[in-house]
């Protein structure tokens, strides 16, 4: 299993080189039934737009092989299984990971899944994102109301994609699609 503590360390600098915030690391195997491949998922932003553009995504990609092949050369393997290196922009619906998101974000309609039971049993919530207080976490839930929990019982987080989250999000980078050519059909 690859130890993903370490892997921030050695991706986060990498990031930040090139003036990109991280997002998330995740190693998983498979994504589709049968996969048995094992993928290195990255996520990164530019902090200004909250993106990141193919360009992006590919220097980051460059960078993080570097680094693995040099820390491979002088002998410590990050990840000893065959993977898939992903690496991505967060998108609009994008997962709550960091303390940060939950302050920028609150409003909004998030689905959080916990690792303690809340609320007779719950550990599925969905609704809008109250607030973060020191380390809890409130959100308005569509079944039960406003329920609080500790920021360390969150599995997962992530926003749900609405009208409202899209008015919200700053603009997608739209430079060079003016260089797009679009064939057409006989």
């Amino acid at each position: 299993m690859a130890d993903i503590a370490r892997i921030v360390e050695v991706v986060e600098p990498e990031a930040q080189a090139l003036g990109f915030d991280l997002v998330r690391v995740c190693y998983f195997k498979g994504g589709e039934i049968g996969d048995e491949e094992h993928t290195l998922q990255i996520m990164a932003e530019r902090p200004a737009t909250g993106q990141l553009v193919i360009e992006d995504c590919a220097a980051l990609s460059r960078r993080i092989s570097d680094a693995f092949d040099a820390l491979e050369a002088a002998g410590e393997e990050l990840i000893e299984d065959a993977y898939r290196l992903e690496v991505s922009s967060p998108g609009i619906d994008r997962p709550l990971t960091r303390t940060k998101d939950y302050v920028q974000w609150a409003g909004h309609e998030v689905r959080v899944q916990l690792a303690n039971p809340v609320e007779g049993n719950r550990t599925s919530l969905q609704g809008d994102l109250v607030s973060l207080d020191g380390d809890v976490v409130t959100v308005a839930d569509r079944k039960s109301g406003n329920v609080s929990f500790p920021l360390s019982d969150i599995n997962s987080a992530k926003l749900v994609l609405t009208d409202r989250l899209i008015a919200a999000t700053r603009p997608l980078d739209t430079s060079g699609a003016e260089d797009i050519l679009e064939e057409q059909e006989d």
